[in-house]
Parts: C-alpha cells; sequence; structure tokens
C-alpha cells in the first residue's frame, strides 16, 4: 500500500528538527545533527512501521527500536514525545540535565520506550541481533507450530545505525553472525552521512558498506536522498519502499543505506563536523528555523494540531495492532495451556519448582575442574528450565557450556558433523565474538523471555569489558562463564593467564564475580545466579580441585565442611574452631584447599584458624552487618588471604595486620603445579603468613 504522507505529517518532521535544536541549545552540549537529519526517516518507523503501544511500554507484542547511534537521543526522545509515550515537552527542555528523563544516551529502565541502553557505538547494533534472536528462540519455547514470523512472539527489530557504528569491531561481528543465523527479523537503516566528528569520514572509513554486508549474506538496499545534481530531498516514499521490502525478506537480515546530509537544513554547518556533537549557536539556530518556515525568535514551539495529529495517530496504530495480537494471543493460550504456564511463571520471574532437585551432587573425594562441575550443572538446570540456553565463542567443550541433548541454534543449513540443530535450538555458537557475545546476549537478557549465557576464557573477557560494562549498568540478568581462571593454564604461558581480571572486574558496580571452590559450590553458585537478576561472571577452573565432604551430605562425618548452599551469601565459615579464632584464613576458588590445609598445619601449633570461603565478595557485601561480623569478626586482627591474582580485591578484608598471599607479574609458561609453587600459592606460606600476622597484632 502506497504510503499516505500528508501535511501534518511534514509539519510534525519539521517541529522534531527545531525541537532537536532548541533541546541542544538550551542545553548547551549534544548532538543535533543526526536528529534533524533524520527526524523524517524516525517519524516514518514510529508512524507508519514499528507496532508499540505508547500506553505500554512492555507489551509483549510489540517491535523493538534500537538507536545504536545513542548519541542522537534527541532523536528518539522527540518521537516518543509526539506518540505520547510518557514524555512531554517539559523532558525535552531538560535534555542532558541532572536527573532528567531525558539523559544524553538512552537509558534502559530510566525512560519508557528505550528497550536498551547504547552508549558506546555499536553496541546497540549487536544488541539488535541479540533480539532478533531471543524473538525467534521465544517462538521455538512457546509456539514452534505457528510458521515463523506468525506468531505473537515474533517481533520485528528496528536499529538506526550511524557510521561510527559501522566502523567499531563489535558491529562487525555481530553483523557476521546475524547472516549465519538468517535472522530476516533484523532490520538496520544505515545514516550514511559521511560525517563523523573529525568531520568528513574519507579520512579513516572507504570500503563499501554494502558489499561488505552481502558478503555477511544480508540483503541490502541504497535509498539516496542526495541527488546526482547535488539537491537534497528527504524522500520518505523511497524510504518507506524500503522499509517494506526489508519486513518482506524473511530469510536475511537487511541493511539499508540511507545516503543523509547530517543537519541538514542547518544553513552553514549542515556536511560539517562540528554539527554532530555541539549546539548550532543562536545564529545558525535561527537559519535552521527559516529554513522550516518558523518563527526564529522562539524556543520550543509546538503546534497542538500537529501533536493532536501524532498521538491520534499512534494510539490508533496501536489499536488496531492490539486487536489483531490479542487475538492470536488468546488462540494459543487457548491451544497451548501448558507453554501458557510456562510463560505465566517466566514473566513472573520464578524459577522451576524442581531446581534445586536437578542440582547434581558431587561426592566426596572426587577431583575434578568447576568447569566440568559447572557443564554438569548446566545439562541439570537445562532439563527442567526451557527458557534457560546459551554458549561459547568457540570454547564450547573447553568451558563446558553445552547443554547436554540439546540441539544448536542455527539455520539448518549451518548444520556440521558435529553439531545438529534448528533455528529454534539452545545451544549458541557465538564464534569467535567474545564483544559481540556480550552485547548480543544483553539484547537476549533484556528482551526477557530467556536466561542466557555465554563462556569464553577470563582472559579473553577484555575483549568483552564494553559490554560487559553495559550489562551492570542495566543490571541484567546475563552470566558470563569465564573458565581458565588463573596460573592453572599453565603450559599457555602469561597471555592466557588473567592474573588480573579477578579485581578489575570487582570493580564495577552491579556485576557480581563468583568464584567457586569445588564441584558443590560451582552447583550451588548457580543456584544462586538465577535467583539474582543482575549480570554475574562465574570464574572456573580448568585445572582439578578437591571435591569436599559437607555436612549436609548423607553420612557426613565430624570434620565435614559447612554446606555448599551458603555460596549464596557470598562468604561463609567453612571450616572453624572452638571459641574465637586466632586467625581467620580466606580464600576463593582453587586456592581454598591451600587454606583448609593450613588450618591443620597450625593447629598443630596451638593456633585456631578459621576458613573462610569467600566465591563472591559482592553478594558478601550485601549481607547485613551482623552476619558480616558473624564471619569476620572486627576482633581477630591477624588474617590472611590467598588467590591466584593481584590482591588489591582482598585489602579491605585482611586489614593493616593482615596478609595477601597473591601474584603481582603477569604470570610465567609451565606447568600449573610448577606454577603455583613458584608464586608460593600452597600451605606452605599460608602458614608462614599467619604466622607473621599473628606476630604483629601480639606486639
Amino acid at each position: 500500500m502506497a504510503l499516505q504522507w500528508n501535511n501534518l505529517d511534514q509539519k510534525a518532521v519539521d517541529m522534531a528538527k527545531i525541537l532537536a535544536g532548541d533541546a541542544v541549545e538550551k542545553a548547551g552540549s549534544g548532538h543535533p545533527g543526526t536528529p534533524i537529519s533524520l527526524a523524517a526517516a524516525a517519524y516514518l518507523l514510529y508512524q507508519r512501521h514499528l507496532r508499540f503501544d505508547p500506553q505500554d511500554s512492555h507489551w509483549l507484542g510489540r517491535d523493538r527500536f534500537v538507536l545504536s547511534a545513542g548519541h542522537a537521543s534527541l532523536l528518539q526522545y522527540i518521537q516518543l514525545y509526539l506518540a505520547g509515550q510518557s514524555m512531554e515537552l517539559e523532558d525535552l527542555k531538560n535534555f542532558r540535565t541532572f536527573g532528567s528523563y531525558t539523559p544524553g544516551h538512552p537509558e534502559y529502565g530510566h525512560t519508557k520506550g528505550v528497550e536498551i541502553t547504547t552508549g558506546p557505538l555499536g553496541s546497540g547494533f549487536a544488541a539488535g541481533v541479540g533480539f532478533a534472536m531471543a524473538s525467534r528462540r521465544a517462538h521455538g519455547m512457546l509456539d514452534s507450530k505457528t510458521p515463523l514470523g506468525e506468531s505473537p512472539f515474533d517481533y520485528n527489530v528496528y536499529v538506526i545505525a550511524g557510521d561510527g557504528c559501522l566502523q567499531e569491531g563489535i558491529s562487525g561481528e555481530a553483523s557476521s553472525l546475524a547472516g549465519v543465523q538468517d535472522l530476516g527479523n533484523l532490520i538496520v537503516i544505515w545514516d550514511d552521512n559521511h560525517i563523523s566528528i573529525e568531520d568528513d569520514t574519507n579520512v579513516s572509513f572507504q570500503e563499501d558498506v554494502l558489499k561488505r554486508y552481502e558478503a555477511y549474506g544480508w540483503h541490502t538496499q541504497r535509498v539516496d536522498w542526495l541527488n546526482a545534481d547535488g539537491s537534497y530531498q528527504e524522500d520518505v516514499n523511497a524510504l518507506d519502499e524500503a522499509i517494506c521490502a526489508a519486513k518482506a525478506e524473511k530469510t536475511k537480515p537487511s541493511i539499508i543505506a540511507l545516503r543523509t546530509i547530517i543537519g541538514w537544513p542547518s544553513p552553514s554547518k549542515q556536511n560539517t563536523g562540528v554539527i554532530h556533537g555541539a549546539k548550532l549557536g543562536a545564529e545558525e539556530l535561527k537559519g535552521l528555523k527559516e529554513a522550516l518556515g518558523a518563527d526564529p525568535e522562539k524556543m520550543f514551539v509546538v503546534d497542538e494540531q500537529v501533536l493532536k495529529h501524532t498521538r491520534e495517530n499512534a494510539a490508533s496504530r496501536a489499536k488496531n495492532a492490539h486487536l489483531d495480537w490479542d487475538k492470536r494471543f488468546a488462540e494459543w493460550k487457548q491451544a497451548n495451556p501448558d507453554k501458557n504456564q510456562l510463560l505465566e511463571r517466566i514473566l513472573a520471574g520464578k524459577l522451576p519448582d524442581e531446581i534445586e532437585a536437578v542440582l547434581p551432587q558431587f561426592p566426596a573425594g572426587q577431583a575434578l575442574a568447576t568447569r566440568a562441575a559447572s557443564g554438569k550443572t548446566i545439562s541439570a538446570i537445562g532439563s527442567v528450565m526451557p527458557e534457560y540456553w546459551g554458549g561459547s565463542a568457540d570454547l564450547a567443550e573447553s568451558n563446558n557450556t553445552v547443554i547436554a541433548g540439546s540441539t544448536s541454534f542455527i539455520p539448518e543449513s549451518a548444520q556440521t558433523g558435529k553439531w545438529k540443530g534448528n533455528p529454534y535450538g539452545r545451544i549458541l555458537h557465538f564464534g569467535v565474538r567474545e564483544h559481540a557475545m556480550s552485547a548480543v546476549m544483553n539484547g537476549i537478557a533484556v528482551d526477557g523471555l530467556t536466561r542466557v549465557f555465554g563462556g569464553t576464557f577470563f582472559v579473553f573477557s577484555d575483549y568483552m569489558r564494553g559490554a560487559v560494562r553495559l550489562s551492570a549498568l542495566m543490571n541484567i540478568p546475563v552470566t558470563y562463564v569465564w573458565s581458565h581462571d588463573s596460573i592453572g593454564v599453565g603450559e599457555d604461558g602469561p597471555t592466557h593467564q588473567p592474573v588480573e581480571h579477578l579485581a578489575s572486574y570487582r570493580a564495577i558496580p552491579n556485576l557480581a564475580i563468583v568464584r567457586p571452590m569445588d564441584a558443590n559450590e560451582t552447583a550451588a553458585a548457580w543456584l544462586a545466579i538465577l535467583r539474582q537478576r543482575g549480570p554475574v561472571g562465574l570464574i572456573l577452573t580448568r585445572q582439578v580441585v578437591p571435591t569436599y565432604e559437607r555436612e549436609d551430605m548423607e553420612g557426613a562425618g565430624s570434620d565435614a565442611l559447612a554446606s555448599a548452599e551458603n555460596v549464596a551469601k557470598g562468604a561463609y565459615i567453612l571450616a572453624d574452631t572452638d571459641g574465637q579464632p586466632d586467625v581467620i584464613l580466606m580464600a576463593s576458588g582453587s586456592e581454598v584447599q591451600h587454606a583448609l590445609t593450613a588450618r591443620k598445619e597450625l593447629a598443630k601449633e596451638d593456633i585456631a584458624a578459621r576458613v573462610v570461603s569467600v566465591p563472591c565478595m559482592e553478594w558478601f557485601k550485601s549481607q547485613d552487618a551482623s552476619y558480616r561480623e558473624q564471619v569476620l569478626p572486627s576482633a581477630v586482627k591477624a588474617r590472611v588471604s590467598i588467590e591466584a591474582g593481584i590482591v588489591d580485591s582482598w585489602r579491605n578484608w585482611v586489614g593493616d595486620n593482615g596478609e595477601s598471599i597473591g601474584i603481582d607479574g603477569f604470570g610465567l609458561p609451565g606447568a600449573p603445579g610448577e606454577l603455583f609453587e613458584h608464586y608460593g600459592l600452597d600451605s606452605s606460606q599460608v602458614v608462614a603468613a599467619a604466622k607473621r600476622s599473628l606476630a604483629r597484632v601480639r606486639s
């Protein structure tokens, strides 16, 4: 059907351009260029294509819009205002101010209608791939018998990206993955304006982007608003036709290269880097308004007839979309009562009733790497939790991230002799794309219907940091399975030994770093993770570690250690002594065993030592003060920590009289046992450190 576009629509676009200029001018900073030149494109999406309800930002049937070029946040805010989605003129006037509803970059959970936080360029693009994958997984989990595209759980993902997004490596990683996955519900509009902060992008960005995307396996189109004779026309009909063609393409992701002039029709700053990231200035803003036929002396002028038109149109579209979707959803519920129960449990944020019963219990005395214990736990959880899925950045067999008995999430054409799958499988293959993996998982997590995990070696988490930080900023339930956690990697050498990573990731707010000591702590850690709603890094050993007898095991002896269920508290008394201890020995992961051995050695010299397992400092900090005092009584000043990494994280826990045993370099090549001995990560060093700490306290 031909696009219906009237005078009020054009006035709405012009008003959006002026509001963008006014908002940045009042704020004194911002990025007006793209919100001005893409106003018509954003209006076309929101008023003609995007399925959403301005009155219900959580409607299950909505499409997803992702502004990967997040610096152009006004582009989205103004469309939310025009549509009547909890955004008013005062919010635009308060753009970029403290406590406002309109921060400089869109923030998930802060502004209704913002689906995901997009700060660093390209991260939103990759998250859009995650949304598209999540929609298909939900379809397979809840409505697999319905053809793809016809289920109430299917939606389109619209992404607006800029030149900077496409230059960042993360978008290339994600785009390559999207091409493999045949994500026909993903539509990207690339603002091909040839301008970045350093002005003309020709100085650094010259490839034929659409040929690159053809090679990725995408459906490509070009819409050129810059005519051959140099004239410029915002041809919304051509863009509408391209969007319709992209929606009709069901087997490939789509990218539309939209050639624009940044800041048009600003009189002198259009098509320059100056208008990208700074206010127009009084004279240029007046010139913009004059070019659009507006009063150059007035700020934040709103044509009430235009606003009435846009809000009524958005409301009417939402009503019609709801009528269709509600009918299909009601039919689905009637035909799928069991699936509807699953959906209701997921939406309520509850775990399956049988989740604890299926967790593996590992026998004492068994030597097992925590990565192996995690793999067994992942498969057990997957057996009762259909919404649980995940995979690895090409390291599934090394970090044990395969749900046993499950198929891969891949088009059937991508199957191999080893990996069998279908479009609705649950084993994810991210390829060697760590950064994109993290951002894709952000999109999956924000979608809300599944619980996702993804793994790689801990040292490679360096490549993921930007997207992990966004997970923490949004406080969303993404689980990072980071194995090969220390110098236990051994012969691979220092390039693969993440000695500083524990401390650096513990420094990120909202991110819980969990490093279990043995197999049963690992299983308990997974249960605690699933009960959390924020992001977690699960840190696992390559080398085997002892599995200890616990007090809640059948037939446990008097020397059994405390229950592994205490992992959820972050730190707990693992082994104690009668009365107040002389010294407290603290450790995480594979080093806890050395603290336990040291405790026995110290007892031979009548030194009473308490061993505290510290799998997660963040969870321990969240406990009340009385519990923390119970575990680490302030009266006991003699303390020792031991961990195969730099010691910075432990300073507050050991205090001025304590000692921390760790590593102060980048590691070395060699067998794991040799390296632990070389760095003094053993019980004899713990004993010596405990005696030194006690001597300082007693003196």
